[in-house]
């Protein structure tokens, strides 16, 4: 196995070291599947995709609905309490 050697920010290094505790992985196994996952997006010509991209044909597809559902408050009035 080759080696590679990298500088990062040292805030991307506290990332590095939480995600490394959490997945219970080595850095160095982090960092070589991040690779591994950026080569294969790549190679296979894919875009990002946001969910409002693959919704897109259901937003505003529905009638009969409050317009101000996310303005106004009376509407989140009893939410969580079910």
């Amino acid at each position: 196995m080759g080696t590679l050697t990298i500088k990062i920010p040292a805030e991307l290094e506290r990332a590095l070291e939480q995600a490394s505790t959490r997945e219970k992985l080595t850095k160095s196994e982090l960092a070589r599947r991040a690779l591994a996952g950026y080569i294969a997006q790549q190679q296979a010509g894919s875009t990002f995709v946001s969910a409002l991209d693959q919704a897109a044909g259901l937003v505003g597809c529905f009638k009969g609905g409050p317009k101000d559902l996310a303005s106004n408050p009376r509407h989140m009035a009893d939410f969580g309490k079910r």
